[in-house]
């Protein structure tokens, strides 16, 4: 410590001297949060958090404890210091890696392992009756894969990575330093082999030293019965292939689907719109309407049927994505007013008029000269 006197170690911590392991624990890691120089700038919270280190590490120790308890301060003093090991033998980098170490952290590891390959995403076109019932689909995806010529080595064929000269095939450097603890070991990556410890002096020329290809591949998936738009399929180990030996990505795959001239989609029903003319919305009907099953259904139409009204078939719709059951096909009526009627026609509609109380004055078709006098005034 800088000053002269220490301050009583229990003291540091804010514990009894009869506090148990786990007290003092808890006790440090407060402190230590608090005063951690990353996380604490104060002036003098770098001094604390050392100090509070110090007195976790005598008062965690049960002998250092001991020994500590009978003697005070003056147990480190003369002699080989019983406190000056420190953290001497412990693979710190400094003051963060001690704060990692007591926390719960572990560090960057040095040596690279297996990497776990990147996920892959493409979309595929469904027309609408193979969302409803299902299909199986083939498709062509481009991922990176093994070299077809080095297997994945990097190294021209005829060639092998060598066992790397700086670190020795370690994979890390490992640097001793001093501190006010005792002796440090920084550990880092080896910066020549990247961690692997190999490096790889004459590169394949096919893929140009780093082990992998972009390739196409075919693939097919099985869609299941009810998938909508916008929904996605996962296909696990699909993506790329990974480094050192790493499981490979996953591929997942967007749906789109493509609309139907009829039919329209509800989440599980199936909307239908059906034009009726006068007549039938009047005086009732029975008609056939599609459905997506490819078999016609027949509707009964009651008289006086209004536009918007809607008509339900039972189990006609889109099957539960996760199965048990359909859901329905719903109908719509749109009464359609007709635009062309022949002379018949329009008498036959005044003479209904009149008997429903309604005066039509007759329009006469003036044809298209009198049109234009019309427009010109």
């Amino acid at each position: 410590m800088a000053t002269d006197r220490k301050q009583d170690y229990y003291d540091v911590l804010g514990v009894p001297r009869n506090a148990g392991a786990d007290e003092i624990k808890k006790a440090f890691r407060r402190l230590a949060m608090q005063y951690h120089p990353d996380r604490n700038k104060e002036p003098g919270a770098e001094a604390r958090f050392k100090e509070v280190n110090e007195a976790y590490e005598v008062l965690s120790d049960p002998e250092r404890r001991a020994m500590y308890d009978r003697f005070g301060h003056a147990a480190a003093q003369g002699g080989e210091n019983p406190f000056a090991r420190g953290f001497e033998g412990f693979g710190f980098g400094g003051l963060g890696d001690i704060f990692d170490a007591f926390f719960g952290g572990s560090g960057a590891r040095a040596q690279r392992g297996p990497v776990r390959g990147a996920d892959v995403r493409r979309s595929i076109t469904l027309t609408f009756e193979e969302a409803v019932f299902g299909a199986e689909k083939k498709f062509d995806v481009t991922t990176a894969e093994l070299c077809s010529v080095c297997n994945g080595l990097r190294a021209e064929p005829g060639t092998q990575p060598e066992r790397c000269p700086q670190c020795n095939g370690s994979g890390e450097i490992r640097r001793a330093q001093q501190s006010i603890f005792g002796q440090f070991v920084n550990v880092t990556m080896c910066d020549r082999c990247r961690g692997e410890g190999r490096v790889v002096n004459t590169p394949c020329r096919n893929c140009r030293g780093t082990g992998r290809e972009k390739r196409k591949r075919s693939l097919s998936v099985k869609v299941p019965a009810g998938i909508d738009h916008g929904s996605q399929i996962r296909l696990t180990g699909e993506g790329e292939v990974g480094a050192q030996g790493g499981p490979r990505g996953n591929l997942y795959l967007a749906i789109n689907v493509q609309p139907h001239e009829l039919f329209r989609r509800d989440e599980d029903d199936i909307l239908l719109d059906l034009d009726l003319n006068v007549a039938q919305a009047a005086l009732g009907d029975e008609v056939e309407v599609p459905t997506v099953d490819g078999e016609p259904h027949e509707i009964r139409i009651p008289a006086g049927t209004q536009t918007g009204e809607a008509f339900v078939v039972r189990g006609r719709g889109v099957p539960h994505l996760r199965g048990g059951g359909r859901g329905d096909m719903i109908v719509r009526v749109n009464v359609v007013t007709p635009r062309n009627l022949s002379k018949e026609q329009k008498e036959l509609f005044r003479q209904l008029a009149e008997s429903m109380g309604t005066t039509v004055k007759p329009q006469e078709d003036r044809g298209f000269m009198g049109k234009i006098r019309d427009a010109l005034g």
